[in-house]
């Protein structure tokens, strides 16, 4: 038990390292004060451009990563490693997916998940991103809206892993929904955004945004 909590709040830390924050304050701006507000990759490129964007990503995604594959195997001077892999995998990507939202370093005001999952599974259920890209790519090409793209990507993670586990009740299948259930909570305010008219399409983001 002790492993499990020390890990989960490692994890918890790990998560809270924001990109988008921690680039930004490099560059001297805190993404959060323009745009939508959020401190995810979208808003990252909308307001600071492609490379910007991409470095957002690539911190958010490691991140995910590295809680899934480095922590369940870490060494805890003092404590006896009960736990198997597979399970800490799944608690400790969950919890730097909940640091990467609310960090705890940023005044809880961070991303909404989504960069930060996709680097859990590709350690965790590495065949499930390609459909889920498939999903995201078709939904913002025909609607426009990242938000609602990734919403439905999370609910193809999920259909996904029901058909390709089979298990309804398996640990996989359980994060798969409960992730899939969070994406939607943490894009709350998109949705309502979509329902008066006023969210935001992809495509009007500049294009000069590809060259800052």
């Amino acid at each position: 038990m002790m492993e499990l909590v020390i890990k989960i709040v490692l994890g918890y830390l790990l998560g809270s390292i924001s990109g988008s924050l921690a680039l930004g304050a490099l560059r001297g701006v805190d993404i959060r004060k323009s745009g939508s507000g959020n401190a995810g990759g979208t808003n990252a490129f909308r307001t600071q451009g492609l490379l910007f964007a991409l470095g957002v990503v690539i911190i958010d995604i490691g991140k995910g990563a590295l809680a899934a594959y480095w922590l369940p195997g870490l060494d805890l001077p003092g404590v006896d490693l009960a736990g198997s892999n597979a399970s800490l995998a799944l608690w400790c990507g969950s919890a730097a997916i909940l640091g990467h939202c609310y960090p705890v370093y940023h005044g809880f005001r961070g991303g909404k998940g989504a960069g930060t999952l996709i680097g859990v599974l590709a350690v965790i259920a590495p065949s499930v991103l390609i459909p889920m890209l498939a999903v995201w790519l078709v939904v913002l090409i025909l609607t426009g809206y990242v938000g609602l793209a990734t919403m439905t990507a999370g609910v193809g993670m999920l259909a996904t892993i029901l058909v390709s586990d089979g298990c309804t009740f398996c640990a996989l299948t359980i994060f798969a929904i409960f992730m899939a259930a969070f994406l939607v909570f943490t894009h709350r305010s998109n949705i309502v955004n979509m329902s008066r008219g006023t969210e935001r399409r992809f495509e009007r983001a500049y294009f000069k945004n590809w060259f800052k």
